[in-house]
């Protein structure tokens, strides 16, 4: 299963990279994470693995992240004509999924990001999960960037939240 997600934020684009790129921001705007821990190398950088816990629905989901793209690697004095990379490789409970992000500047102190995701399963209940809810994934990928949207703009934070 294949999708693209996209969404813009008015905010420059080196500010929204260096938000995405903060570990000590994903709990303000990844909703129901538990814990996301680098089991090996430095967060956010390329052949990073980390143990990643979200609950969703009141289940847990563990997994383990591999971190296969970051450019450029220093996220200041970005050049304008640059296109800013986050990409990773999920593993875990019966699925492997790749996310490839994108962040352009879509004006002036506005990011376009753009994210491209692919999932395979090799479980028969993720499988079922997959061809029978296809469009909850895409749902979840597209909260997780307005989550990310109202943190960044407006300092919003999905922990306050009552729903």
């Amino acid at each position: 299963m294949k999708y693209t997600v996209s969404i813009e934020i008015a905010e420059p684009r080196e500010r929204v990279a260096q938000l995405l790129a903060d570990p000590v921001h994903l709990p303000h705007w990844l909703r129901g994470l538990v814990l996301h821990e680098p089991i090996s190398g430095a967060h956010g950088h390329v052949g990073t693995t980390s143990r990643v816990v979200l609950e969703m629905g009141g289940q847990k989901f563990e997994a383990t992240e591999t971190v296969t793209r970051r450019e450029p690697v220093d996220l200041h004095e970005i050049p304008s004509s640059a296109v800013v990379r986050f990409e990773r490789e999920i593993v875990g409970g019966g699925m492997w999924s790749a996310a490839r992000e994108r962040l352009t500047e879509a004006g002036p102190q506005r990011t376009l990001w753009e994210s491209e995701n692919e999932y395979r399963f090799s479980s028969v209940l993720m499988r079922l999960v997959g061809f029978v809810m296809p469009g909850t994934f895409r749902k979840q990928s597209l909260q997780h960037m307005q989550d990310f949207k109202a943190f960044a703009e407006q300092g919003h934070d999905v922990r306050d939240a009552t729903s």
